[in-house]
């Protein structure tokens, strides 16, 4: 199922939960009415870094780091300094960036320029997947301002291919320095050696839209709302079996039931949950209802919040058999680079198929086991560690299920697929 090209969340704008402004907007803000409804961005004076600081501020395309540390280390680094927005978002069943720039690209344009003034960059890009409607409306944006007079370092656009591992952060100053969209071997990190070699910030979309905001009202007021440990607002993108799937904005650390509620309220009786996405993992319902979408609340479970993907399994529908298309689909989408990902994950998707079709599957159980432990850290990036641990997940949530698979047997009722795996048959 996909998600509709605009939030899902039927409320006032000016509710506490709506900072990034989005909520009844169903067409791009021009860049005079962006200026109207969250002021104009102050260009000098306040310790911006400092207040990034207190915020509490934390990247919201996964990894959670601190804003205020990526920044500094840049700024630390020498010579010419580069700031990069990605908005690559390679993740199938993420829509978060997508709704945030056709609605208001401007905010994070705002944060680009923010974050170029606090590390003194020279270079700035905006890095996008090349659909063509969504380039021709960023091309707009960016000449608005431009016409304006609103930025001072002039921001390019660059397209990122539409694959899964696009999205990092090494591959995507790898695309922009006109090589290939694929992770490379670190050291050197990209804030040391990013762009043609410079130290170069990479942040994700969203991050830069709260940077914008917090460079305009302060950091106390962006603590005022969401977890202690985790503050502020997030966009969660709600798919599956809801009534109206799309991009939430919530506290962090909400509870997960009031994210479906904002999303329409679940359409069928829930089996699972996916939570963070294809690298986060699986969780059984009654594990899941309770929980609040935070770092904090979801770690006993081994889980993050990622990047806020919330995907609703039916409980007709076989989460053995999802969980082998998207490994299926994983398998596909690695940079080709290593061992681990050119033998390893299709092995390990092939062995789940197997087991997931009935098919020798005592001994490809014992399999699994194998591989996963020989896949774990075993990777020029991350991505073999994701696959591995969202199909360690499956094995515990959905084990009953992959008991009767082992005897040729499936519980579902609907094979209607739930989950977005571009390219996979089956």
């Amino acid at each position: 199922m996909t998600a509709p090209a605009h939030p899902c969340v039927e409320s006032d704008r000016t509710s506490p939960s709506d900072r990034l402004g989005l909520d009844g907007l169903s067409a791009p803000l021009s860049y005079a009415d962006h200026v109207r409804r969250h002021g104009p961005l102050p260009t000098g004076g306040a310790d911006v870094l400092g207040e990034l600081e207190s915020s509490g501020l934390t990247g919201r395309g996964g990894a959670a780091f601190p804003v205020h540390r990526k920044m500094r280390a840049v700024a630390a680094g020498a010579g010419p300094r580069v700031v990069v927005a990605n908005a690559a978002e390679g993740e199938p069943a993420s829509r978060k960036d997508k709704v945030l720039l056709a609605l208001n690209p401007h905010l994070t344009l705002d944060g680009l320029q923010v974050a170029a003034r606090v590390v003194d960059a020279d270079e700035a890009y905006l890095y996008v997947h090349g659909d063509v409607d969504v380039v021709a409306r960023l091309n707009r944006a960016i000449q608005e301002r431009r016409a304006a007079g609103a930025d001072r370092v002039q921001v390019q656009l660059v397209c990122a291919p539409p694959r899964f591992v696009a999205g990092e952060e090494s591959a995507v100053v790898s695309r922009i320095s006109g090589g290939p969209a694929v992770p490379r071997s670190k050291p050197p990190r990209v804030f040391e050696a990013g762009v043609h070699g410079r130290p170069t910030l990479v942040q994700n979309a969203e991050t830069l839209a709260h940077v914008a905001l917090i460079a305009r009202r302060g950091a106390a007021d962006f603590r005022s709302i969401g977890d202690p440990g985790q503050p502020g607002t997030m966009l969660f993108t709600v798919s599956g079996a809801v009534h109206r799937p799309g991009v939430v904005e919530a506290p962090v650390g909400a509870p997960l039931e009031s994210l479906l509620t904002a999303a329409g309220s679940p359409s069928h009786h829930v089996g699972a949950i996916l939570l963070g996405g294809y690298h986060g993992g699986w969780l059984a319902w009654p594990d899941a209802r309770e929980l609040a979408m935070s770092n904090t609340a979801l770690r006993p479970h081994g889980l993050g919040v990622g990047a806020g993907v919330v995907v609703v399994l039916p409980a007709d529908v076989c989460g053995v058999t999802e969980t082998a298309r998207v490994l299926t689909y994983l398998a596909g989408e690695s940079a080709g680079q290593c061992g681990p990902c050119v033998f390893g994950l299709p092995r390990l998707a092939a062995t789940f198929a197997d087991v997931a079709r009935g098919a020798r599957s005592r001994r490809g159980t014992r399999r699994l086991a194998d591989l996963s432990t020989a896949l774990e850290r075993r990777g020029g990036c991350a991505h073999p560690d994701g696959s591995v641990r969202f199909l360690r997940t499956a094995q515990s949530v959905f084990a009953m299920e992959l008991a009767q698979h082992v005897r040729g047997r499936c519980s579902a009722v609907s094979f209607t697929p739930v989950l977005p795996t571009p390219g996979v048959r089956g």
